[in-house]
């Protein structure tokens, strides 16, 4: 696996309706139709590299579960959940001789608490060379994306999946009583201590830095 992959993943968060969508700021819904009053909005979180992938992505899921394909469907917004610390937002207008209409809204998402230590569980299914495996996996991160890049990290070092061949079911943040892996309860002391290994003593002042020493530095504290 390419370690590009896990330096440009990205959340993508889709919307989408069906039918025509009127050019409204902040978001949109479907105009109301005879057959179909108040058409239901489908919401649905993604990983890719690249926003095309993700969009492949939702169509995929979406005509497999609600039975809704490219042709007959609009994306109403793409919230884009990137680490950079900066903010962009597109909006593409049809004409108003248009029949149908199509908003997009590109949007960064931050996360809430991103220096809290939070414990993510994470649902998968991924393809073997054998067949079809359902997983769940326990990792301890600040954010849900660096969550997944270790769940991609170690499906591919463990198992030797690729990243298109692992499907992400649900992910959720985990309480401390309800974690199952030893991996990630063995972190749950409030007591817990970990040693300063490799402590490097330096001189107060460049007069007293010397190449050798006359003792050897005890490096551990």
């Amino acid at each position: 696996m390419r370690l590009g992959f896990l330096m440009s993943i990205v959340i993508y968060s889709f919307c989408v309706v069906l039918g025509p969508v009127p050019p409204v700021s902040g978001g949109g819904r479907a105009l109301p139709t005879e057959t179909d009053e108040h058409p239901k909005i489908y919401r649905m979180k993604l990983w890719a590299t690249n926003e095309v992938r993700a969009k492949s992505k939702f169509w995929y899921f979406l005509r497999k579960l609600k039975k809704v394909k490219k042709s007959n469907g609009q994306i109403l917004a793409i919230n884009e959940e990137l680490k950079k610390s900066f903010y962009f937002e597109i909006r593409c207008f049809p004409d108003l001789d248009s029949i149908s209409y199509s908003v997009y809204y590109i949007n960064e998402i931050f996360e809430k608490n991103p220096t809290t230590i939070k414990n993510y569980g994470i649902w998968l299914r991924y393809q073997s060379r054998t067949g079809y495996h359902n997983m769940y996996k326990e990792y301890r991160d600040t954010t849900l994306n660096g969550a997944v890049e270790q769940m991609y990290t170690e499906m591919a070092s463990r198992h030797r999946v690729r990243p298109h061949c692992i499907q992400i079911i649900k992910t959720a943040t985990i309480p401390a009583k309800l974690c199952k892996r030893e991996s990630t309860k063995q972190f749950h002391d409030s007591k817990i201590k970990f040693p300063l290994v490799f402590r490097k003593v330096r001189p107060p002042t460049r007069k007293l830095k010397t190449t050798y020493k006359a003792s050897r530095p005890n490096l551990f504290m």
